[in-house]
């Protein structure tokens, strides 16, 4: 017996799905139930897939693009490897590349670090700081930028724009943060530019906690994501910049006049993070 093609079993399904439930008729003619509920997403924008990709990329640091391409096709995006191939290439995101990018040497000790934040009531101000990064397409290339955000307040503490994925991406904001406050706890996923020996030495240095999103876990970094994807949406996706140097300062305006200062924040009770800083140092 010939096993009806997908369409044809979706269609057998609705014209018995009146007098049986879609279990038991699965059940009866060997029909999967996932393959009958599952739908393809529509062919996604190149922001859209851009933004699975990174994420995917940097989930997944060793996954090269014929890997990262049957994810997404498991999350339901119709979309060729040659696609997948070109859009890491030039979002510097190719195996070969990122290995490059991974010249900060790992601790030679154990790594003990642990999520301390997941069930942790954020107070205070400088109490929790996330980081993270995340990418701006401009007219004919990728650069990237790191955030330094306070969870309490929303303030985003430090903040650096790179063509590189290197060590300095995420160090020279992090520095610069310090010199004007210090958090009790710093979170961030396992990426390689927050784990490095050197980065871990500045916060040791100045008596900062280590808190670590388990690998594969990208929830455990909520703040930061929400933080990123709020720049993505209001900033970076409506404006194209031509070089790094706009995009620099398109980017230093939103942060500076628009994040901090005029942006509204439900989880503020709809106070600026500038206007709920304020409050509560008053």
């Amino acid at each position: 017996m010939v096993r009806p093609k997908l369409t044809e079993q979706r269609e057998i399904v609705e014209a018995l799905r009146t007098d049986y439930s879609v279990r038991q008729i699965c059940e009866v003619l060997g029909f999967t139930r996932s393959n009958l509920y599952y739908r393809p997403k529509q062919d996604p924008s190149e922001d859209i897939l851009c933004d699975e990709i990174e994420a995917l990329a940097l989930r997944y640091p060793t996954y090269g693009y014929r890997r990262i391409t049957q994810l997404l096709r498991q999350m339901g995006y119709a979309v060729g490897s040659k696609r997948v191939a070109r859009l890491m290439k030039a979002a510097n995101l190719s195996v070969a590349v990122k290995r490059v990018c991974q010249t900060s040497t790992s601790l030679d000790e154990p790594r003990p670090w642990v999520n301390r934040v997941e069930t942790l009531e954020v107070s205070r101000c400088d109490q929790v700081w996330v980081g993270d990064i995340t990418y701006v397409h401009l007219k004919s290339r990728f650069v990237y930028v790191a955030l330094l955000m306070d969870v309490f307040t929303r303030m985003i503490r430090g903040w650096h724009i790179s063509q590189h994925l290197t060590q300095p991406l995420t160090l020279k904001p992090l520095k610069e943060a310090l010199h004007r406050s210090v958090p009790e706890i710093h979170h961030s996923d396992q990426g390689v530019q927050y784990l490095s020996n050197t980065y871990i030495s500045t916060l040791r240095d100045y008596g900062v906690e280590i808190s670590v999103a388990r690998r594969g876990h990208p929830w455990e970094n909520g703040y930061a994501e929400r933080l990123i994807r709020t720049l993505k949406e209001e900033e970076v996706h409506l404006n194209d910049s031509e070089d790094i140097h706009e995009a620099r300062n398109r980017i230093g305006h939103f942060i500076e006049h628009v994040y901090h200062q005029k942006r509204p924040h439900s989880a503020l009770d709809y106070l600026t993070p500038m206007e709920f800083q304020k409050q509560n140092l008053d």
